[in-house]
């Protein structure tokens, strides 16, 4: 499990073809300071395992799901990201329950630059749009972050913002976004979890929605 707390961040130095997914190579001196072979560390809000590690980065194998359900697909040598190892059971939860289970991908259509602050627009699929809550949570490139607005439950298209604080605009790769740019999203893992009961619920009829 993570927190969506950002440690540092990384940079691809190695993509390698591995059957129908990757092989990445990441540098993350800081992540790897304590790692262990089987250790999960979350790169850009998706969760991988290490199989390989040096002084200052590691290895790890991305089948082809979480290339299609995520941006990895697309990363290249020198492409950054953010890192995070996986929460101690004695460390604070200082973000939200995040799982390093991307739901999807969304894409930037809006940068709204304030004072000392950034506001991004993210359009989402439709699937993931009940599951975004205004001053809910939500991963963004595995970053936990609020929800400050979000579009309404009948919009033709559905969206919702995050307002980026300093702090997060310097120590993570959301203060590089884009118009355009393709994010990995993670949904609340209780929404998802209340959605799923729900869809079990009996009818009046005996059967189920």
């Amino acid at each position: 499990m993570f927190t969506g707390i950002i440690e540092e961040q990384g940079e691809i130095t190695a993509v390698e073809p591995s059957g129908d997914g990757l092989r990445l190579t990441v540098r993350a001196p800081l992540a790897v300071s304590d790692a262990a072979h089987g250790d999960s560390i979350a790169i850009s809000g998706v969760c991988l395992t290490v199989v390989d590690q040096t002084p200052d980065g590691f290895t790890a194998d991305v089948m082809k799901q979480t290339l299609d359900m995520s941006t990895l697909g697309a990363v290249a040598v020198g492409t950054r990201v953010n890192v995070e190892r996986a929460m101690a059971a004695h460390g604070r939860l200082g973000g939200h329950i995040v799982q390093g289970h991307v739901d999807g991908t969304g894409e930037v259509v809006q940068v709204r630059p304030g004072a000392q602050w950034r506001v991004i627009r993210i359009a989402m699929p439709a699937t993931l749009a009940p599951l975004v809550v205004d001053k809910g949570s939500v991963a963004l490139e595995g970053v936990s972050l609020a929800v400050s607005a979000a579009s309404a439950a009948d919009a033709t298209t559905h969206w919702f913002e995050v307002s980026l604080i300093p702090e997060t605009l310097e120590v993570t790769t959301l203060g590089a976004l884009a118009v355009g740019d393709r994010v990995n999203l993670e949904t609340d893992i209780l929404a998802r979890h209340v959605q799923r009961l729900l869809s079990f619920t009996p009818t009046s009829e005996g059967g189920s929605r």
